[in-house]
């Protein structure tokens, strides 16, 4: 008679790779939702400069400073798009006859780090690109340019006087492995433990670089170049809960939902330069 052989279920989970969201290096939480739904801006406008009247007004003019303009008070509307929400349940036997490696705080914890979290990272980077104040036409990163078109991305930025402290290089595994290839790049790695654990893994020319995985950017990514002031990323509501026997279920019941958002002001569009590939 063959043997029938022994099968054991340990108590050991064999859980997906999940990177860190990187999403707070790049924007900011300057604005406040609370209580609304909808926030506005004010961009006000600002006066030309003119030659001062030493001798006396210009014709037509009554003030030696030039004509009295008045300024244009103009507002931006930000209103909160993405109200995300997920549910499961998991049966009080399943959770003991699994050595209770199903557990509710768990797959909760599970959810966050392998769903929640890489959907808003994408919808945030998205939203970046899609919005820079710079877009180049898409092109093919090699080894033997990629320097020259960060540079010219630095350089933009540059141009929009964006602030030079704070710029950030945001590259997948694939630009990162041209940049490893290219003569003319020599990146600082002697970087600080705790930047490290946020995800920063160098230094370029002044721009902090983070490396995200490719499913978390738009198809068609190459690099992009941002500094956080340009991009206002709130989440306004983070509700996760677990019930325990509720109604209708003998075991746990999960709920979450996330309200959240990316938007790039208007005047300071010129901070974001996003490099396409061909």
């Amino acid at each position: 008679m063959p043997i029938e052989l022994a099968t054991q279920y340990l108590p050991y989970v064999d859980e997906m790779f999940a990177a860190e969201s990187k999403k707070s290096l790049l924007t900011n939480q300057d604005f406040s939702w609370d209580g609304a739904a909808t926030v506005k801006v004010y961009k006000i406008s600002t006066a030309a400069m003119n030659d001062y009247g030493r001798s006396g007004p210009a014709q037509g003019n009554w003030s030696r400073y030039g004509e009295v303009l008045g300024l244009d008070a103009s507002t931006e509307t930000l209103t909160l798009s993405r109200d995300r929400s997920f549910t499961f349940a998991i049966d009080k036997l399943d959770e003991d006859e699994t050595k209770r490696q199903m557990q509710a705080a768990s797959a909760l914890a599970r959810q966050l780090r392998e769903v929640v979290m890489p959907e808003v990272d994408a919808w945030v980077y998205a939203q970046m690109c899609a919005r820079a104040g710079n877009k180049p036409a898409a092109k093919a990163l090699t080894a033997g340019n990629i320097y020259a078109e960060i540079i010219k991305g630095s350089n933009a930025l540059d141009n929009a006087e964006a602030p030079d402290a704070g710029r950030v290089l945001l590259i997948t595994p694939d630009t990162y492995l041209l940049m490893k290839q290219a003569k003319d790049i020599v990146m600082e790695t002697d970087i600080g433990t705790d930047m490290r654990l946020r995800g920063v893994i160098s230094n370029l020319d002044g721009l902090t670089v983070i490396r995200v995985p490719a499913n978390r950017v738009p198809e068609g990514f190459g690099f992009l170049i941002a500094h956080p002031v340009a991009t206002v990323a709130p989440t306004k509501l983070a509700d996760y809960k677990i019930h325990q026997n509720p109604p209708g279920i003998s075991g746990s019941l999960v709920e979450g939902r996330v309200n959240y958002d990316a938007f790039v002001l208007g005047n300071k569009a010129g901070g974001l330069y996003y490099q396409a590939i061909q």
